[in-house]
Parts: structure tokens; C-alpha cells; sequence
């Protein structure tokens, strides 16, 4: 099942730039012999400065035919990491080919969007800088391909 990431914003060279390439790159290796993967980024920008309704109709665009949308939202579900990687393996397992995850802009994800949703992930009630927010969100899938694998990073 491929995996990806739906966002706005571009993210340059930086620290986050840099923990971002570290969790996929052990996505893929991880996640290739449980059939999770690849990670691909698609990053979009309002240009024009359009708001939430903008950013949703080019984060359409960007979304895989067919993909499985996953929206990270503070009204989403709250997860556990094994419970992640349940979701993560059904999704596979039930014949997904594409899992899209995606995170709007500082304004959130526009409603017409999040209600189109398959499902909603909260990281807590907080809300989270959206470049933060892709961090969580690739470490996540690279402990839940761990778990899945049996490996001894998630030591919960």
C-alpha cells in the first residue's frame, strides 16, 4: 500500500527537513517487506492566497485516484501507536493500494474536505505547527511499521 503525504507548505532544509527524510527513509525500508510503501510527499501552495477553499481544491488535486483520505485534525480520533498500526494494516490488508494522509494549512483543512474524509487522526487537543505535524506523522508510520514487524523500537 503506498503512502502518502497530502500538505501545505513547503519545507526547506532545516531540522525538520532533516527528521522527515530520517522516518521515511526507515519507513520504506521497514515498511517494503510488510507491503507498506512507498512514502511520497506531495506539497502544494495557494499562491494566491485563496484560504482554506484554495488549499482544499489544489490538496484534491494532489490526492492519488482512489486513495483511502486520512485527514490529521484536532477533532480526529486519538490513537494509540499500536492502534495506528492496526489501521495501517487493515487499510492493507482490506486491498487499499494508496493511503493519503493529509494536513491543511495555519487555517486547518477546509470542512467540505474534512468531511469528505474516510477517517480523522487528532495528535491531542492541542494544535500543532503543520510542519510539526509532519514529523509526528512520519515518525508514526515508521514505529507502526516497526510494531507490524515486530521490531523492538515501540517499547510500550
Amino acid at each position: 500500500m503506498r503512502v502518502h503525504l497530502c500538505a501545505v507548505g513547503r519545507l526547506r532544509a532545516g531540522p525538520e527537513r532533516d527528521l522527515i527524510d530520517d522516518y521515511t527513509t526507515r519507513f520504506d525500508r521497514t515498511g517494503r517487506a510488510l507491503a507498506l510503501g512507498p512514502f511520497t510527499e506531495h506539497e502544494i501552495e495557494d499562491r494566491k492566497g485563496g484560504g482554506m477553499e484554495a488549499e482544499a481544491t489544489l490538496l484534491e488535486r494532489a490526492l492519488p485516484s482512489g486513495a483511502l483520505l486520512i485527514t490529521l485534525d484536532e477533532r480526529g480520533k486519538l490513537l494509540s501507536s499500536p492502534e495506528f498500526a492496526d489501521h495501517l494494516a487493515k487499510w492493507r490488508d482490506d486491498g487499499r493500494q494508496d493511503v493519503a494522509f493529509v494536513i491543511g494549512g495555519a487555517d486547518g483543512i477546509a470542512p467540505a474536505l474534512r468531511a469528505r474524509a474516510d477517517f480523522s487522526i487528532s495528535f491531542g487537543k492541542m494544535v500543532w505547527p503543520h510542519m510539526l505535524v509532519r514529523v509526528m506523522l512520519t515518525e508514526q508510520l515508521y514505529r507502526a511499521a516497526s510494531i507490524l514487524s515486530g521490531a523492538p523500537y515501540h517499547r510500550a
